[in-house]
């Protein structure tokens, strides 16, 4: 299963972040979000209620989208998510325990990591693939400089990236991106407007088909 998500993200090349907003908006900007095209959606746990809203979305989503856990921190909150039906963990950093659980349990952990060593030490201990994070204080070059020597680990930019610097962060090979405010607004969450959600979704989606087509052009 691991590798066939892994798989899957990189055809979509998208996680939408859900981090901060209400339980009960949670099946709303799920609906949104997937009907602009996202299928891989992230529920952070520092998100009150995050775990009954990975359970809520899972199974009012099955089949449609691909739903995780961020903010994973310890061993505990790890649990606590695949109990919960996260299909995937992603973290800020990198907790030896956390990846070996996930390992353990089939479960794919992306790990938070910005170090050459992180990233390479991540990947030694399994990690299929990392979160490269926070792109936005580092420099969407980093990304490039990054991957000149490390072309071969599977990443993730996390971070600052937006619809100006999307095109830019995937032309250097990432596997994907992470979106969080820049598309899952919460301010428009706050104020219902889950349309603007979805057409945010849609412009997003639509870039990352535009490079897809020009790669396959060159």
């Amino acid at each position: 299963m691991a590798e066939k998500l892994l798989v899957s993200l990189e055809k979509e090349k998208i996680i939408a972040i859900i981090r901060g907003i209400e339980r009960d908006k949670g099946d709303a900007t799920a609906n949104a979000l997937a009907a602009g095209g996202i299928s891989f959606l992230e529920i952070t746990l520092n998100t009150n209620g995050a775990l009954q809203m990975i359970e809520d979305v899972r199974k009012s989503h099955e089949g449609v989208l691909r739903v995780g856990a961020g903010t994973v921190l310890t061993l505990e909150m790890a649990k606590e998510a695949i109990n919960a039906g996260a299909e995937y963990i992603i973290s800020p950093n990198l907790d030896e325990e956390v990846l070996a659980y996930g390992l353990e349990q089939g479960i794919p952990v992306w790990p938070g990591t910005m170090t050459p060593s992180e990233i390479v030490r991540a990947h030694k201990l399994g990690a299929q693939a990392v979160k490269v994070f926070p792109i936005g204080s580092l420099g969407i070059k980093y990304i490039k400089e990054i991957r000149a020597p490390l072309n071969n680990i599977p990443m993730i930019a996390t971070g600052g990236i937006n619809k100006e610097n999307i095109q830019e962060v995937l032309s250097y090979g990432v596997t994907a991106v992470g979106l969080g405010g820049n598309l899952v607004d919460n301010q428009l969450i706050r104020e219902g407007e889950f349309n603007q959600i979805t057409q945010l979704a849609k412009e997003y989606v639509e870039l990352v088909k535009e490079v897809g087509i020009s790669a396959a052009a060159k």
